[in-house]
């Protein structure tokens, strides 16, 4: 946890301002949409100016060194650059519903959390609000703030802005969602999707490392990626475990994910209006063991 030394040199009030800056032509995302956000413009994501949140609690359901014995204090902000087809919060993600609150009121939610005696507080598809992230940041830590930072985000990231976030971030918890452009494109509006999310995967294990815990299990830095396994293979699951394991090192922790439900508007979509059967969960498990894939997480049928 570097923050508190970045606070006192003066780099976090910079990194502030050079986030705010971007906000007027925003470029913090792959879409890159140019809207000036400072004067109230909003592109693909439906972000403003001011934070906007749809929930804060202690969450007791993420993997086991996010969530531990304590729980996680999560802050589940509202809009999403990735407009997936079968999101299951697509109020929140995709139509915005949620409370505008100030940096402040960002900054004072947090110390709360802390107080509550969470382990971490666990930002949720955040990347559309670095700089009021970091401006919140820049608040609390004078008021004693002083607990791990899990970046959760859908892993559609930009390089240069996760710089922004070098020895911020403790914990990095990023979906990696498919191999292949088309789908990527087809199912979640996101151009570009593997180059961006390989390379920015590539960037977080740079700045944190593989994971680590404490005698407790609890996780204090590193990676944890995200892989929901989605029906008739559009996922492409293979070829993202077999590139993170050539890539990133049989280290790396998966949490391998099988609850995908046709919400929204998937059901319309060719290949996507059905739940995943157990067969093609065991044979992305069994993709996983061949690649020497060892740590992490599967779930079990009863999940499915």
């Amino acid at each position: 946890m570097n923050y508190p030394a970045l606070y006192q040199s003066g780099e976090l009030l910079q990194r502030v301002r050079e986030a705010y800056r971007r906000m007027t032509a925003c470029d913090l995302c792959p879409h890159e949409c140019g809207v000036n956000r400072i004067k109230g413009e909003r592109g693909i994501c439906g972000a403003g100016l001011k934070p906007k949140i749809a929930s804060v609690n202690v969450h007791r359901g993420e993997e086991p060194p996010i969530s531990g014995t304590k729980g996680s204090g999560t802050i589940f902000f509202s809009g999403c650059s990735l407009k997936c087809a079968f999101c299951q919060n697509f109020p929140i993600s995709q139509f915005g519903n949620g409370e505008e609150i100030t940096t402040i009121e960002l900054a004072n939610r947090m110390l709360k959390l802390q107080r509550q005696g969470v382990h971490n507080i666990n930002f949720v598809t955040p990347t559309h609000f670095l700089p009021q992230i970091l401006a919140a940041l820049w608040l609390s830590v004078p008021q004693g703030f002083c607990l791990p930072i899990v970046w959760n985000s859908s892993g559609y990231e930009r390089i240069d802005a996760l710089l922004l976030l070098g020895r911020v971030v403790d914990i990095y918890l990023p979906d990696m969602k498919y191999s292949d452009n088309a789908h990527a494109v087809e199912i979640s509006s996101a151009p570009g999707y593997c180059l961006f999310n390989r390379s920015a995967v590539a960037e977080m294990l740079r700045q944190v490392g593989h994971l680590k815990v404490d005698d407790n299990g609890i996780a204090t830095q590193g990676l944890i990626i995200r892989h929901l396994v989605l029906p008739d293979g559009r996922a492409g699951s293979a070829g993202t475990l077999q590139w993170i394991a050539e890539n990133l090192g049989c280290e790396t922790h998966i949490a391998l994910m099988s609850q995908y439900f046709p919400a929204h508007l998937a059901l319309s979509m060719p290949g996507m209006g059905h739940k995943i059967s157990f067969d093609e969960y065991d044979q992305v498990v069994g993709v996983l063991e061949e690649v020497g894939l060892d740590n992490g997480w599967v779930q079990d049928h009863d999940d499915i």
